[in-house]
């Protein structure tokens, strides 16, 4: 992960049949503290973006509450046809399932960050 505007991130998925999914995110801003943009794509092992799959913008927030910290996702598609491509491939599930884990994770934290 090169987590610097003008960086990328490149992903595997794994399903439990041992199906890989592979998928970058480049970033286009960062804002320290307050939040990221990035464009995500499916790719293959290389990185190189898959040209038939659709691309999103992400736009990732956060925000302080009391006790807490808000992380805001907003995703977008070029067309209405895209989102309804990648909803019929799952995205629901897989998005619902990584802030799950996220929750998770976090809820093994103590305040200091261990």
């Amino acid at each position: 992960m090169d987590f610097r505007e003008g960086g990328h991130w490149h992903y595997v998925m794994i399903d439990p049949d041992g199906q890989e999914y592979w998928g970058r995110a480049d970033y286009l801003t960062i804002h320290p503290i307050d939040g990221y943009t990035a464009l995500d794509s499916f790719s293959d092992a290389s990185g190189a973006p898959d040209p038939d799959m659709p691309r999103a913008t992400s736009e990732i927030t956060f925000r302080d509450l009391p006790g807490r910290t808000l992380v805001q996702t907003i995703i977008s598609y070029d067309s209405p046809a895209d989102l309804e491509k990648v909803i019929a491939m799952g995205i629901r599930e897989g998005m619902t399932s990584a802030m799950e884990g996220l929750d998770e994770l976090l809820s093994t934290l103590d305040r200091r960050g261990r």
